[in-house]
């Protein structure tokens, strides 16, 4: 490109602005496009509940370890040592948008071998506000996944309470790959 070709760009490019870009989902690893068939089908199977829900309120903390997850993992994932492979934000969503939104997430992620997610959900200033209906779902929904197998509360530069770490149960290939690493040492 020569120097008048540039000027030329440039003056054209001039009044452009940036498109407001959307952050709801955040992908570290590359991720594969889905069809909007395999979109439909997977929220076909979406069975998080969305009936009768018991706020939490703001003072408790969100968070819970399956049983059999040993506790230096739940104090790891408290302290924020383990990457976050991905994010979902449900900021200002609608209910049944962050259910399908959450379910997606937590699919895509399995199949990517995901082991930690960050979700963002927001803080309200009232019990009964829309930021702690949304983490109120959050922290049920979250324990209807067998997937995941614990979440707390984030660090205050991830969002703090308005926020949450989760950690995904390692999947079937993760540990057969993690199996024969290890054989291989003890050979």
């Amino acid at each position: 490109m020569n120097l008048d070709d540039k000027s030329l760009f440039l003056d054209a490019m001039e009044d452009v602005q940036p498109l407001k870009q959307c952050h709801d989902v955040h992908w570290q690893p590359v991720r594969n496009a889905r069809t909007r068939q395999e979109l439909d089908t997977l929220q076909l199977d979406n069975f998080l509940t969305t009936g009768f829900l018991d706020i939490v309120p703001l003072a408790t903390p969100l968070e819970f370890k399956r049983e059999g997850l040993q506790n230096g993992v739940l104090d790891k994932l408290r302290l924020g040592k383990y990457n976050q492979q991905a994010s979902l934000n449900l900021l200002h969503q609608p209910v049944e948008s962050c259910r399908q939104n959450l379910f997606a997430f937590i699919r895509q992620a399995q199949k990517e071998n995901l082991r930690n997610v960050l979700i963002i959900h927001g803080k309200g200033k009232e019990d009964g506000s829309h930021a702690n209906i949304i983490r109120s779902y959050l922290a049920r929904w979250l324990t209807e996944f067998d997937e995941v197998q614990a979440f707390c509360c984030a660090l205050p530069h991830h969002g703090g309470s308005g926020a949450c770490y989760v950690a995904l149960r390692k999947s079937d290939s993760a540990k057969q790959e993690n199996w024969e690493r290890h054989a291989k040492r003890s050979r």
